[in-house]
């Protein structure tokens, strides 16, 4: 499980406020970000993601795709997949053919998609602009992000957004235990049309899969 969201969420937050003594120039860029997501009906988007050990050395490269509408979301990634069709949680592990049901957190601090693009720099992390970068015809912000719950499994996250486009480009994850998830946005459409059955687990496409339903 930890794999999964680490896969989906890497960027991972709640969802209110901001911490005192943030970057002003951080969080304009922030807003401006997640206001633009804002205005996305449906969106489709490609990542990357590359995992380093603590010594440097390549762990493997997967590829991944998220859809998103309104509160609904589907996730693929090699291996796994989360479908949501904003009550409950699919949450599909190729390898075991087994997918565990679990209904969405009512209190609104459980992870989704979403909040990559809309809520990442609330109460829990302190966040400061460290520049710009240029990557081809791109300008990237790279935006330092700490924790401030020190319990967190990973204690500096980077952003880095596409200045033009106000959209997130890239994220950089570093573990306590020294490991690193760089995850890159390949591809991002906002306008694009998405059925509802996109986000529900449709176990006749899964022969023979085995079902744990938590709800």
């Amino acid at each position: 499980m930890k794999k999964i969201y680490l896969s989906v969420a890497l960027f991972a937050s709640l969802v209110s406020g901001f911490a005192q003594g943030n970057d002003p120039a951080a969080k304009q860029i922030l807003d401006a970000v997640s206001n633009k997501f804002k205005t996305f009906k449906a969106v489709h988007a490609t990542f990357t993601l590359q995992i380093e050990n603590a010594n440097g050395k390549s762990q493997g490269i997967k590829k991944g795709s998220v859809d998103m509408k309104d509160q609904k979301y589907h996730v693929s990634i090699t291996g796994q997949e989360i479908f949501s069709d904003g009550k409950n949680v699919w949450t599909y592990d190729n390898g075991a053919n087994e997918v565990t049901i679990t209904q969405v957190d009512a209190s609104g601090t459980g992870f989704t998609p979403q909040k990559l693009f809309t809520s990442f720099y609330d109460k829990d992390f302190l966040y400061k602009l460290n520049g710009e970068k240029k990557a081809g015809i791109k300008t990237l912000q790279e935006i330092e992000m700490t924790p401030v719950d020190k319990t967190k499994a990973f204690h500096k996250l980077y952003l880095m957004i596409d200045k033009n486009a106000e959209t997130v480009y890239s994220t950089r994850v570093l573990e306590k235990n020294g490991n690193k998830y760089s995850y890159t946005i390949n591809t991002f459409n906002g306008n694009i049309p998405l059925s509802d059955d996109v986000f529900i687990f449709n176990k006749s496409k899964y022969p023979g899969v085995e079902e744990v339903d938590l709800r």
